[in-house]
């Protein structure tokens, strides 16, 4: 009899095709009136930890779901784990059922480790204000499934990841992440923007899944978050790799700042007007703009009125653009410089000529003269017909950070996982498609070498190289 309470055996081995308890226990259940049924799972027997073959090597048992080849192999086990002694008796199916609800509790894990997939679901903003930096996360994170799963995947498991888009909104991207983690996921990659990231990290953290973001705000890995890493360093560690270059090379004693109020934006922000203070060079002008602003001649007005001799731009790829047009119509002399994103390439399509001469410090550059970078890019551009930003190649090492750290472990478990990459370098000559040698810390925060842009002619262009710190 099945209806709403009915408890779920699943009978576990390979090939499901040699399968009888099916066929002769679901009907002694009906007869019986035992709400219960015996339902095939194919799991081959040299697959996950866990299940161990049989003397036939065909079928397995795990925790309490009851696998058999024949139902008389499944009754001697029975007899085996504690059930009743004796023939096939009417007692036998009614003990079937008494183990029922465990089996049933404990099917969703067994699933989850009896499938030849590993769920990576990727939690990224495809539209919105941030469709720009998460398309190219999104990107460079298939890419490299793509190409795992054509080597033979993560200790044999093909990578599954679809896609969840979440609009550039936070509170949509906490319930994708929740959708992420109830669809079994054994990682999560993305989200990019840092307000979104704050938000939906601690579901995340909750449920003991390692989250690989783009985002980049500073009190993202202050949290010690134990699950939480970034892929690309955080505005702590990159805003003062640029102080030096105001102070040394620019020799810059006023500066104006221009930055977006939102996460991404404060704490870059913050970081800054520190290292400002602390190298002795005064801030003249403190500009905040809205996220997804369109005009941008009053602040580029107000900077210009404040004889600031370079400005810090710290904005969101669309409104970079907007800036240095703005900011090319006005006639401002000042010396233009960013974080991450102001000589991007997806900035410099936008911008055209206005871009030309702006000076960024970035984690990850594409137009780096490093073969395996210069490798990345050839890769993505025949394969998408298009050029990338650093957000691709954030996405892609994302992804292989999974694959080195569960080959490491030899095993696929989430918090095992997290505990292998706290504290762990992956040497680019050893791992070579994380491109670049790469450590986290306790907290997951990324240190690497990084790099001082400048846009020539349409194009980035790396003019130095600052140590990893």
């Amino acid at each position: 009899m099945v209806n709403g309470d009915t408890q779920t055996i699943a009978h576990v081995g390979y090939p499901t095709s040699i399968f009888k308890s099916p066929l002769v226990d679901n009907p002694r259940f009906v007869k019986q009136c035992v709400s219960a049924a015996v339902v095939p799972l194919g799991v081959k027997a040299d697959g996950p930890a866990g299940f161990s073959p049989d003397a036939d090597g065909r079928s397995t048992i795990v925790c309490s779901t009851l696998r058999s080849l024949t139902h008389k192999t499944a009754y001697r086990l029975i007899d085996r784990f504690g059930g009743p002694k004796g023939g096939e008796g009417m007692n036998r199916p009614r003990f079937l059922a008494a183990g029922a609800l465990a089996a049933a509790l404990s099917l969703n894990v067994a699933v989850a480790l009896a499938t030849d997939t590993v769920n990576i679901p990727c939690v990224c903003e495809l539209s919105g204000a941030g469709a720009v930096a998460g398309t190219n996360f999104h990107d460079g994170a298939h890419l490299a499934v793509e190409e795992i799963n054509a080597a033979g995947g993560i200790l044999g498991k093909t990578i599954e990841m679809t896609d969840m888009d979440t609009q550039t909104d936070p509170m949509t991207s906490r319930a994708l992440v929740q959708k992420a983690i109830d669809s079994g996921a054994y990682a999560i990659m993305g989200t990019i923007y840092s307000g979104s990231t704050i938000v939906n990290m601690m579901v995340a953290q909750k449920a003991g899944v390692p989250q690989f973001t783009g985002a980049e705000a500073p009190n993202i890995t202050q949290k010690h978050n134990p699950f939480i890493f970034r892929t690309s360093s955080g505005a702590e560690k990159g805003v003062p790799a640029l102080t030096s270059y105001f102070k040394d090379q620019l020799k810059a004693r006023k500066i104006a700042i221009s930055w977006v109020n939102n996460d991404f934006g404060k704490g870059g922000h913050d970081v800054f007007l520190a290292q400002m203070k602390k190298a002795g060079i005064e801030v003249v002008a403190d500009v905040p703009s809205e996220e997804g602003q369109a005009d941008f001649s009053a602040d580029v007005s107000k900077i210009k009125q404040s004889g600031a001799q370079a400005v810090f731009v710290y904005l969101n790829e669309e409104e970079d653009a907007r800036f240095l047009k703005e900011a090319r119509k006005q006639g401002l002399k000042a010396t233009l410089v960013g974080e991450v994103t102001l000589t991007g390439q997806k900035v410099i399509d936008l911008a055209g000529g206005a871009a030309e001469g702006a000076v960024a410090h970035v984690g990850l550059a594409t137009s780096a003269p490093i073969p395996s970078i210069e490798n990345f890019v050839a890769k993505f551009k025949k394969h998408y017909g298009r050029d990338t930003d650093h957000n691709g190649i954030k996405g892609y090492i994302g992804v292989y950070a999974i694959k080195y750290a569960t080959e490491l472990n030899g095993k696929f478990d989430r918090k095992a996982l997290a505990d292998k990459l706290h504290g762990l370098t992956l040497d680019v000559a050893k791992y070579p498609n994380m491109l670049l040698t790469t450590s986290w810390d306790a907290n997951g925060e990324l240190s690497r070498e990084s790099f001082i842009t400048e846009v020539k002619d349409g194009k980035q262009v790396v003019t130095g190289t600052v140590p990893a710190n």
